[in-house]
């Protein structure tokens, strides 16, 4: 009876208001006691994950409260410049910390949603996953050795020939370990994958939302969340780690080549002595932790921006920008925390 009863009170809401059926659906759905009733309201069984998901969309908008009524922010960049520059600024200030919350918040989310479905779906997540890794670290291996040829002969090998023409070469293995291994190498591979990836990201994303796709996915009852954005966040991860090692020792190896071809007084034997001695096991500790929060942020920043609100195609362009500007901001803003963190040491 209770099953009937909201099938009948479905079909004369629609007559009635001739509004979409997709809410009321999922309503007569939870209503209803049993499978049964799933069938009968047209929500099939969600069979990506078996526990009853609860959808994304609702779930973001009840945790981020007006962060992600997004018709309020939309008002806000949309609107004329104010005539009082302190209306400018306090706008601008408004808007950074509702961008604040909602990348916090969506960051949260992500990480609930790792810890709580990593058992889940594994023949369809590993290969999304896989393939993650693939594009954000395989790749653009050809790209990165590239680039640490050209770091090695343009920083390290006239930084060698610098300091062989002073009799400095003693201090050779701590400003290499100081300027590729701590600061140069995982920025900017962070930057470059950043670049080239998180750009993607935003403008798949941006894309699947404007066309309808992303809750497409959640009628079907599969998270977005943990479709989308886990397998990305994962293989940024452990592409900008990986990437990270090639461009140090790639650079490092070019660098004392450049160095050898210019006839620096300097064997392989104390070159390579002067970086092992010159590192320890906190510089691998944090290089780790460095390149992974990399990783992490970059996708969760640009996933944001993709997926988190609603957008038009001819937005997507426009928010590929906003998303990459604020990559960097906060690739910057974590390599100043290790910073710290390496002075402390």
């Amino acid at each position: 009876m209770e099953e009937g009863t909201a099938i009948s009170q479905f079909r004369f809401f629609q007559r009635l208001s001739g509004e979409s059926s997709r809410g009321f659906l999922r309503k007569a759905a939870n209503d209803s006691p049993s499978p049964i009733g799933w069938e009968r309201a047209g929500v099939r069984e969600n069979n990506f994950d078996r526990r009853r998901s609860r959808f994304y969309a609702a779930v973001v908008r009840k945790n981020l409260a007006k962060a992600f009524k997004l018709t309020n922010t939309l008002v806000f960049r949309r609107a004329p410049l104010p005539r009082s520059y302190m209306d400018f600024l306090g706008r601008k200030l408004f808007l950074f910390l509702l961008t604040i919350q909602g990348l916090g918040a969506f960051a949260l989310i992500t990480l609930g949603v790792i810890l709580k479905k990593s058992s889940v779906a594994h023949s369809v997540m590993h290969p999304r996953i896989r393939h993650e890794i693939n594009r954000a670290g395989i790749a653009l291996l050809p790209m990165f050795i590239f680039v640490a040829l050209a770091l090695g002969f343009l920083v390290v090998g006239q930084t060698v020939s610098a300091l062989a023409k002073v009799g400095a070469t003693d201090y050779l293995g701590s400003t290499m370990v100081i300027v590729i291994v701590r600061e140069l190498g995982p920025l900017l591979t962070a930057v470059l994958v950043l670049a080239r990836v998180g750009t993607a990201n935003v403008i798949e994303l941006g894309t699947a939302r404007a066309l309808g796709e992303v809750e497409a996915l959640e009628a079907l009852g599969i998270d977005p969340v943990h479709y989308l954005i886990v397998p990305r966040v994962l293989g940024m991860m452990a592409g900008i780690f990986s990437l990270t090692i090639y461009l140090i020792i790639g650079a490092l190896a070019s660098g004392y080549l450049w160095a050898f071809l210019q006839d620096v007084p300097l064997t392989p034997g104390d070159y390579f002595k002067q970086l092992v001695e010159s590192l320890d096991w906190l510089d691998f500790a944090l290089l780790a932790l460095k390149t992974i929060a990399f990783g992490f942020f970059i996708a969760i920043v640009t996933c944001y921006h993709g997926l988190a609100q609603p957008l038009r195609l001819e937005d997507v362009s426009r928010v590929a920008v906003r998303a990459v500007t604020q990559g960097v901001i906060v690739c910057v803003l974590i390599d100043a925390l290790f910073i710290v963190l390496y002075l402390v040491k």
